[in-house]
C-alpha cells in the first residue's frame, strides 16, 4: 500500500470540506452530492487541533476550519456517486471499530489554489488497515483519486483558504512550528456538502 507519510507529501490535494468547495458545488449543481466518511474527535483530545486552528487562522480571511462547524478530523474517502448499500458498508467497518489513538508529530501544507495547512500523523498501522478495509467496499471510480488506495495522505486539516497573499508567512510558520499531540478520533460518519450535514454516525468502542 503507497500511503504517503513523508515529505513528498507537501504537493497539490484537494480536502474534503473546505478548500474544494469549487467542485463540490459544481457536482451539486449537475445533482450529484458529493459526500465524505471521515473519523472525528468529540472528547477534549480534539483541544491541541483546535489551538492550532485559531493559529492557523491567523494567515486566512475566514477561520475556515471554524466555519465549517464540525469537529477535528481524518478523512478516509470522498464520494462522487453514491454508494451502494452504504449503511451495511458502514456498519461492517465502523460497527466493531475501536477508538483510534493517534499522534501528530509535524504541520505541513498543499499547495494548492489556497495553500492547506495540515497536522501530519505518525506512521500508524491501524488508521492504514481502516483506510483498506472501507475501501474494499469502495469502487475507485467513485472515489476522488487523492483519498484512494495508494494515492492517500493522512492529514487533519488547520485551515484551508490560505491566500497566496500570505502563502509565504505560512509556510514559515509550518516549518518552525514545534508541536506533538495525540487525539483520540471516537467517531466516523459520513456527511454531504456543502454545508456540512451528517447523514449517518457511528461511535466507536
Amino acid at each position: 500500500m503507497n500511503v504517503r507519510f513523508g515529505k513528498e507529501a507537501v504537493t497539490r490535494q484537494p480536502h474534503l470540506l473546505a478548500h474544494n468547495v469549487r467542485s463540490a458545488l459544481e457536482m451539486k449543481d449537475a445533482g450529484t452530492m458529493p459526500r465524505g466518511i471521515s473519523i472525528k474527535c468529540l472528547n477534549e483530545t480534539a483541544s491541541p487541533v483546535m489551538k492550532l486552528w485559531d493559529e492557523a487562522s491567523s494567515f486566512e480571511s475566514v477561520a475556515s476550519m471554524r466555519q465549517l462547524n464540525y469537529p477535528p478530523h481524518i478523512t478516509l474517502a470522498v464520494l462522487t456517486e453514491n454508494l451502494a448499500g452504504v449503511d451495511a458498508v458502514l456498519d461492517d467497518v465502523f460497527g466493531s471499530q475501536p477508538s483510534l489513538c493517534i499522534p501528530f508529530v509535524e504541520i505541513r501544507y498543499f499547495e494548492n489554489d489556497f495553500l492547506v495547512l495540515w497536522a501530519r500523523p505518525r506512521d500508524d498501522h491501524d488508521l492504514l488497515k481502516l483506510h483498506a478495509r472501507l475501501h474494499r467496499h469502495i469502487d475507485p471510480a467513485i472515489c476522488e483519486q487523492h483519498y484512494r488506495v495508494g494515492g492517500w495522505t493522512p492529514h487533519c486539516s488547520l485551515a484551508t483558504r490560505v491566500p497566496a497573499a500570505s502563502a509565504g508567512e505560512a509556510k514559515q510558520w509550518a516549518q518552525q512550528k514545534r508541536t506533538e499531540f495525540t487525539v483520540v478520533f471516537d467517531a466516523a460518519d459520513i456527511v454531504h456538502f456543502p454545508p456540512v450535514v451528517v447523514e449517518r454516525e457511528h461511535r466507536l468502542r
